[in-house]
């Protein structure tokens, strides 16, 4: 992590929100569990689906509580922090599972608390009373996450390395527009509202094109310029990196300064109560990457994603909280890194994208130095919308997935309704993910990556039994997923 992100009165905040949280975990002892992931990884649908099979006993083989039968009651209870928006989970399941279409994305913090019953593993402890955990689960963008380093920067630093960046590859197409305004700026002027306002308008395009399917880059910041909310036309989100010298000062009332100010003023009104109030109080985290659709863009998205995880995970220390850091300095001592839609890949491939996620994830933390204790990746599907089948072709058994694809989907100059189902071949994942990011690493002229198909499918229709009784969300190593992340607090 950057060195001192927070000034001294934070970390005195934080370390009295950490003791109420421990008094009140003495009485009911809780996890918070931090949901966050880049674009369109799917968080909404990765919480949905859990507390949806918790709640409807759904099949969770490789979750020892679950399978051992310790568990003896799920249910919904009121979130303690009554000024965090509720995270919606009967409209999301609704959406998933009656009108079969995926639910809104994240676009702010959002809460949700669910409480397990469970009888201990331990005989011993069993003798006292029965176990009960609160699993707090807090939903926020991963463009929020993205913003933290920036508690560590200056704006020099955060101009200098944005344009640098923007500079790059297809970025440098995209910025076009922006880096004209930017050099045309005269930075020394007398600060201008409107020439201000141009520039953040230009500079919040050139992210808003990144970020399209068409790019699909991961390397955001700052996040709030993509989802402003309430925010939106406020001097703390007017503001834009500008080309400044290498030397000199700025004027007292210049662009220059207005901006600077205006930057500081992002980190202090948006990014540093994030950190304090909500990402300073985490005990586990997940973090959802679309990693098939990086590979469908090309190496320089695949680059970005690395660069991204490598920005997220220098957020994290992950590792064992002693009494005093607990109370005084909280640790997030678990980090899962999971790829998400699974399900668009024939099983024969999920170890290949394992594989590739973990190389991408321990690129990451060999950049930043730091260990990989208490991290762990994984592929999974929250919601499985395909099941796998074979066709027969030139004599041979191919394997195919098979599902609904969305309304308007097109596959081999084929328009789908949204309502017909069909047979994909899904492509295949490099069996070596090394010799792949050594290729792209040196810039291999010309590289294609493996060809995956990335179709978007609408939700399963879920069956039901014979009382009516809709069965639970289907799903890959979601049971493993909260086996890590929680499995162990309910031991």
């Amino acid at each position: 992590m950057p060195p001192r992100l927070t000034s001294f009165a934070d970390d005195a905040r934080i370390a009295f929100d950490n003791l109420a949280d421990r008094a009140s975990g003495l009485v009911n002892p809780t996890v918070r569990l931090g949901v966050t992931g880049l674009s369109r990884s799917g968080k909404t649908v990765f919480i949905s689906s859990l507390v949806h099979n918790l709640l409807h006993g759904g099949r969770l083989p490789l979750f020892e509580p679950v399978q051992s039968g310790r568990v003896s009651a799920v249910r919904l209870e009121p979130q303690p922090d009554d000024a965090v928006p509720r995270f919606q989970y009967e409209d999301h399941i609704r959406a998933l599972v009656k009108d079969r279409i995926w639910p809104d994305s994240t676009r702010a913090i959002s809460e949700l608390r669910i409480t397990l019953d469970y009888q201990s593993a331990s005989g011993w402890n069993r003798l006292f009373s029965p176990g009960r955990l609160s699993i707090d689960i807090v939903d926020y963008p991963g463009e929020w996450l993205l913003d933290l380093p920036l508690l560590g920067k200056d704006y020099r630093t955060f101009s200098e390395e944005t344009i640098a960046l923007a500079k790059t590859g297809v970025r440098s197409e995209l910025s076009r527009g922006w880096l004209a305004l930017t050099h045309a700026a005269d930075i020394q002027a007398g600060a201008d509202e409107m020439i201000a306002r141009d520039l953040a308008t230009a500079f919040a395009e050139y992210l808003k094109a990144c970020k399209a399917d068409e790019r699909s880059l991961s390397t955001l910041p700052p996040g709030r310029l993509l989802l402003p909310g309430d925010l939106d036309g406020s001097p703390a989100l007017t503001f834009a990196p500008l080309a400044l010298p290498a030397d000199g000062r700025p004027g007292r009332s210049s662009l220059w300064t207005m901006m600077e100010r205006r930057y500081e003023a992002y980190k202090s009104v948006v990014v540093k109560p994030f950190f304090r109030e909500h990402f300073a109080r985490l005990d586990r985290q997940i973090v959802l990457v679309d990693a098939l659709q990086a590979m469908n863009r090309g190496p320089e998205a695949v680059q970005d994603l690395e660069r991204a995880l490598t920005d997220v995970l220098a957020c994290f220390r992950p590792g064992t909280n002693s009494l005093l850091s607990s109370l005084l300095g909280r640790r997030i001592d678990r980090v899962l890194v999971a790829a998400t839609k699974a399900d668009h890949l024939h099983h024969e491939s999920h170890d290949r994208l394992d594989a590739l996620t973990r190389r991408l994830v321990d690129r990451a933390i060999d950049r930043i130095g730091m260990a990989g204790a208490g991290i762990d990746v994984m592929a999974l599907a929250s919601v499985r919308a395909t099941r796998e089948a074979s066709v027969k072709r030139d004599g041979h058994d191919l394997p195919v997935i098979v599902g609904t694809p969305m309304e308007g989907e097109t596959i081999a100059g084929e328009r789908f309704d949204g309502q017909r189902k069909t047979a994909i071949f899904p492509g295949d994942l490099p069996a070596d993910p090394e010799s792949l990011f050594d290729r792209i690493a040196a810039g291999e002229s010309g590289l294609r990556l493996p060809d995956v198909n990335v179709v978007r499918f609408r939700p399963p229709q879920l069956e039901e039994t014979g009382g009516g009784i809709k069965l639970s969300v289907p799903h890959i190593r979601l049971d493993r997923a909260m086996q890590f992340l929680f499995g162990d607090r309910l031991a």
